[in-house]
């Protein structure tokens, strides 16, 4: 649900103060040196809700309830009617972050199965039905978002993992339908969840491998608190992968060696031309200095690896 009460600027101020804020989060990634910028993500509460409560067909006065993947119970919309897309939701976003760098810029949705585990289903005869048109939603959206001028688009999909049995029911069914005629870069992100919440990590995913028959072209991983075991990349051969080389679990930052070290762990199973890296997850409960000196980290780590790549190749 909505979380409006979070926010510390009144309504009338809130936009222009989200603005600000993005441009923070702008120039903050380009000094640390990344490639592809995302906008921060600072005008929504969450990674999902501001998406999933624009939508038509959803009660947004008298929420449900729904279990999230720690078991606990949520506020989510109640689904009351068909999902459509009303109007565009993040274009105005995107259009703020590509006016304001000259660097490649990716922007994150949520995706439409991730949605349908996080609504209080009263109208669809199965969560299948219901996850279709969160994806038919969704695909008007990542079109308008390529329109405006974005790069990647990625949809942040992490209950593919804490409900796999569900997942391999009918998610790449729900990615094709999200995806279908889409030109561009898309991405889907999978995660074992925030870090600052779910403590505990398996050391492998229980859906992955799977993607490899999903119509997207990058796919993003966690690897660094969970110490994955990334010889699963072998099977997604054809992806880019995007590599989850930052533990938000700790305050701790890493040496750009210990990065080095974590991209190194896939490079027996993906080659170095399909890898982008990136940070586990949502860096959102870490303090803004150290997420910053962590970005630091990841690219200094990324030049350690490409100047070992270089070497090699030219000793070669």
């Amino acid at each position: 649900m909505r979380a409006k009460e979070l926010w510390r600027v009144a309504p009338e101020w809130l936009e222009q103060a989200q603005d600000d804020a993005t441009i923070l989060a702008i120039r903050d990634q380009e000094r640390a040196g990344l490639d592809i910028i995302i906008d921060g993500e600072a005008r929504r509460e969450s990674y999902s809700n501001r998406f999933a409560t624009a939508l038509e067909g959803v009660d947004v006065d008298h929420p449900g309830t729904a279990l999230d993947r720690s078991g606990h119970p949520n506020p989510v919309p109640r689904v009351t009617g068909k999902i459509r897309r009303k109007h565009p939701v993040e274009v105005r976003d995107l259009q703020f972050l590509r006016a304001n760098t000259s660097r490649k810029v990716k922007i994150t949705i949520p995706g439409a199965f991730t949605m349908a585990q996080q609504a209080q289903n009263e109208y669809y005869k199965s969560e299948e039905e219901l996850a279709l048109d969160y994806a038919a939603a969704l695909n008007e959206e990542i079109k308008d978002l390529f329109a405006a001028g974005a790069d990647i688009v990625q949809m942040d999909e992490p209950y593919m993992q804490a409900r796999s049995e569900k997942a391999r029911q009918y998610g790449i069914k729900i990615l094709k339908r999200a995806l279908d005629r889409v030109n561009g870069t898309t991405a889907v992100h999978l995660c074992f969840g925030y870090a600052a919440i779910i403590h505990e990590r398996p050391s492998g995913y229980s859906f992955l491998a799977e993607l490899a028959q999903a119509p997207v072209d990058q796919i993003s991983i966690e690897t660094a608190q969970s110490s994955l075991d990334c010889s699963i990349l072998e099977k997604l051969r054809g992806k880019t992968i995007i590599l989850g080389v930052l533990d938000l679990s700790t305050n701790q930052v890493e040496t750009p060696e210990v990065v080095a070290a974590r991209i190194r762990r896939a490079l027996p199973y993906v080659s170095l031309d399909r890898l982008v890296v990136a940070p586990d997850c949502g860096m959102k409960y870490l303090p803004r200095d150290v997420a910053f000196k962590k970005l630091q980290a990841m690219v200094e780590g990324a030049k350690l690896v490409r100047a070992d790549y270089r070497a090699k190749s030219t000793a070669g």
